[in-house]
Parts: C-alpha cells; structure tokens; sequence
C-alpha cells in the first residue's frame, strides 16, 4: 500500500492495482511575523570578534562577549546598556577597531626567551590583561591542571594532564586549544603554544596576563569610516549587519553627517531603521543647515538632534554625556511596530545638555518655534516635558522624510515588518505550477496574515467597519500572456492607523451655553 506525498506520483500513468494514499499538505498556510525588537549595535570593544555579529541579550551577556563598557566614544557598550535600560533584550553586536588592536600574551615558566608554554588571550583588547590562573597537581597523581578566570566568566579548569618533558608540554596546549571531551570543551579565554625549553619542569604557580605583554583595543584611531566598514567579503562595520535580522541599527556615536545618506541606503537595502545623531552641543540652526546640505530625507532613518543625555554610568562611576541612539533604539524596540516612540518615558536620562545639569532645575527647554523647526527639518529630539507630564522622552516621532504620508516611526517600523514577514515567508511558493489553486493559496496565505495583525490590534478597522487591507491575486492581475512566462503577482493594500501627534479639545463653556443631549450606543457616556 504505496503512501505518498501529494505531487510525488503521477497519478494518471499508474497500471499496478493497489491502494495510493497521498499525504496532502496543509492547504491554508500560515505567515509568522518576524521579530522586530533585534538591534543591530557597531562600536569598539575591549574584547570580543572583531566584524562579526555576535548575540547578546543582557549586560551580563555583553560583558562576557566584549567586555566592560568604557566611558569613550564610539563605545558599543554604552548603547548596549542604555537601550537595555529601555527594555531592549535582543542585540547583534559587531566590534570595530582601527588595525592596531592586540592580544594579551603571556610567557610561563619563564626562562630563555619566552619559557615552555606561551599563552595568548582568544581576542584582542585590553579585557585580556585581566586573565589570571594557576598551574597546580591534577585530581590524579603524576598529572597537573591549569585553570584561568576573567571577570565575568566561568573559570575554565583542565586537569590530569600527564606526560613529562616536551610530551607534557604538547599535551597540555592540545587540552587548552582542542578541550577534553563533550564536558571540557576549548578554552574561551586563551589559545596556546609551545615555546622554548621543554625540558623544563612545571611547578605549582598562580600567573596573571598584567605580567606579561599588554592586548591593546585598537580603539584610538577608529572613525565613522571604521563603522562604516566595506559591504565586500568579508562585511565589516555596519554592513556586518547584513542578514542578521535587525529591524533597529545604531552605530555608536557616529556623528559624521556625510555618512548619513549611506547609513540611510543601508538601512534601505536591509530593511533597517537607523538611528542616526548630531554632534554634541549642536545648534539647532546648524543641525537644520546640515541635514538641508547633505540631501537625508528618507523613512529608513531618524536623525536625533545633537543635544546628548547626561547618564549614570554605574560600571565605571560616572555621570557622562552619552549620545541619543541607545535610549532612542532600546524604546522603539520595545514597542510593537505600529506604535511611536512620541510621547513614550524614556528610562535612565538624567538630564540633557540643553536642560541643564544633573540635578539642576530643567532649563532651556524647547519652544514650539524651536521644535518646529526640528519637526519640519525631519530631526527629532529627546525632551522633558512630553505631552502626558514632566518625563523625558522622544518629542517628535518622525524620522527624517518629509513627506506627510511615511514621515512617523511607525511607518518605517511596520512597512519593514510587513516586507520583512513576506520576505521570509512568501518564497515558499516560488517552484509551485500556477493555476487556480495557487492563486487562492497565496491570497489565502496574505489575508490570515493580515487578519492576525488586525486581531492584535496592529491594524485598525476603517471608519465604516472594513477590513483595512486588500488583496488581489487572480486572473485580473495574472494574466495569462504574463504566467506563460513564469511570472505571479499579488497586490496587497495595507491601511495603517495614524498616530494622534495634534490632539484638539475644543471647549465651549459659560452660562449662556445650551447642552444638547445625545443619545449614545449602550455602555457609552453621554
């Protein structure tokens, strides 16, 4: 009794007499949207891959990965911690450095040269030099282990390493670079080799990599260029973000505005909404003029008005100037796609360089003259009060367009979410023969997509109660001089709710003022 998979028997040249089940696939398929709270960060580091993605979902997950965060510029970590402060738990993170990034490096049993075992940390920077170890009898007798710790990690333990002369020596750099098993994998901190003298003789010691030669960061000489980096094989800087998933990208204090119109094509190209940021202490008459000579009007950008935010940084017990991006980015990743970061707290400000010092009493706050010239330069900009009450928070909503129709967060976020689901998931037609059937697939497929966002409130119903999408998938847009050459077309009509940015309460009241009672639908105050 033959089982099958539907389409895998032809089923009109069948001459045996026999039972044929076919297995038929499930014919309402379904789209599952994808995540839109990943945020892709470049900066430096001090330690870590330097230009490829790395997963990162807490502070304690960064640290492991890249370190301490440092009070610089450019400094990945910094944006890390304040997005995350925002609620911002998804993070691809890439490392930069200016080339001249090295390795902490450490000679043992020190003796000619370099001694019979040289240790090199696994990345560059200077978080290596915080190794430490020691090198001491094994669990068994006539063996040894040796352990290293680093701030933030598991100390790594590799004991019963026997053998003596050169064959100890060899045996024990094959237990640090290959591990021991399933149990004791490589060592995540150091890789090692032999050096001289094998003949030496190990003995019980603690060792630290601040004795021996530095790793440096490499972070002195890194510019907006190095963020930038090259979209050829192998991605550095941004383009490393590539395919990485990334609905948010921020590179850390990138103030450099003729990159703006290429962080924008990126963003673009990715479907990334980029957070971009004026120079610290700017003017809003020169961030206006700057964004006018450089030609940014795009929805896969937002530009943050360059006043930076005074921010407790607990790490290195510092209340420091920080750029926008990371509370920017951290707020709108926590946030469904069809909202808006307008009128939303914003946790962890301090204060800003416009409103005063910490501690100080708000000053210099935005007029509605000077927000509106923001606003229609397509800046916006981190302030205290918002519309709701005293807190700090995103002002405006926009992003650098100046069109009308796509200017806000939400449009740039859900038209990227929306391209993005389809993109991951409409592909799985292509190959299939086109008649009816496909046609009522694929609009089957949009529709119970788009319905789900409707029934989670991503969607709104229109004034007279319809369904705010469309969409057409048939012989009216497919015919048949067009599938004869391999082609299908699906227009699909989405109706975006908008965000309330001017709320007018019109208010008419006093003793001559005649109320007329309305009779309302039932549950509804009058």
């Amino acid at each position: 009794m033959p089982i099958v998979t539907q389409g895998s028997l032809n089923t009109t040249a069948l001459v045996v007499p026999d039972l044929y089940v076919q297995i038929v696939p499930p014919q309402n398929l379904v789209l599952n949207g994808v995540p839109t709270d990943i945020i892709g960060v470049v900066g430096t580091a001090t330690w870590g891959p330097v230009n490829q993605p790395a997963i990162v979902g807490t502070m304690a997950d960064y640290v492991a990965t890249f370190g301490q965060l440092q009070p610089r510029q450019y400094d990945m970590g910094t944006q890390v911690a304040t997005a995350i402060q925002q609620g911002a738990q998804n993070f691809r993170c890439v490392r930069v450095t200016d080339g001249t990034d090295t390795a902490a490096q450490l000679g043992l049993f020190y003796t000619g040269t370099n001694g019979p075992l040289v240790l090199t940390a696994l990345y560059t920077g200077s978080f290596g030099n915080q190794i430490t170890g020691s090198i001491m009898p094994g669990s068994q007798a006539g063996t040894w282990q040796i352990t290293f710790s680093l701030p933030g990690f598991t100390p790594e333990v590799f004991n019963n390493i026997g053998g003596t002369g050169a064959t100890f020596w060899q045996n024990l750099v094959n237990a640090i670079n290959l591990g021991q098993g399933s149990l004791r994998g490589p060592s995540q901190l150091v890789v090692a080799s032999l050096g001289n003298t094998l003949t030496v003789t190990p003995t019980s010691e603690a060792f630290a990599f601040s004795y021996g030669t530095p790793g440096s960061d490499g972070a002195s000489n890194v510019t907006s260029t190095t963020l930038i980096g090259h979209s050829t094989t192998p991605r550095t800087g941004m383009y490393a973000l590539g395919g990485q998933g990334c609905s948010i990208a921020v590179l850390a204090d990138s103030v450099d505005q003729t990159q703006w119109t290429t962080q924008a094509a990126f963003g673009l190209s990715e479907g990334i909404y980029m957070i971009l940021t004026g120079p610290q202490g700017d003017t809003i008459t020169d961030a206006v003029a700057t964004i006018q000579s450089v030609g940014l009007d795009s929805y896969a950008a937002k530009l943050m008005f360059g006043d930076w935010i005074w921010w407790n940084d607990q790490t290195n017990n510092l209340i420091r100037l920080v750029s926008p991006q990371g509370f920017v980015a951290g707020r709108l990743a926590n946030l469904s796609p069809e909202q808006s970061s307008l009128n939303k707290p914003l946790y962890g400000v301090v204060g800003s360089q416009r409103s005063g010092a910490p501690g100080a009493p708000l000053a210099n706050t935005y007029s509605t003259a000077d927000l509106d010239a923001l606003f229609t330069a397509g800046i916006d900009v981190i302030a205290n009060p918002q519309p709701a009450g005293s807190f700090w928070g995103v002002r405006g909503g926009f992003n650098t367009s100046t069109n009308p129709a796509n200017d806000g967060d939400n449009y740039t976020r859900l038209t990227n979410y929306i391209a993005a689901t389809l993109e991951a998931g409409m592909g799985q037609f292509v190959g299939q023969p086109i008649n009816a059937a496909l046609f009522s697939q694929i609009r089957a497929t949009l529709l119970s997509f788009l319905q789900a966002m409707l029934g989670q409130g991503m969607l709104g119903a229109t004034s007279s109660g319809a369904a705010p999408f469309q969409v057409v998938c048939d012989t009216s847009n497919n015919p048949a001089s067009r599938t004869a050459l391999g082609y299908v077309q699906a227009d699909v009509q989405v109706q975006y709710m908008a965000i309330n940015e001017k709320f007018i309460v019109n208010v008419d009241g006093g003793q001559t003022v005649t109320i007329q009672n309305q009779t309302l639908p039932s549950g509804q105050i009058a």
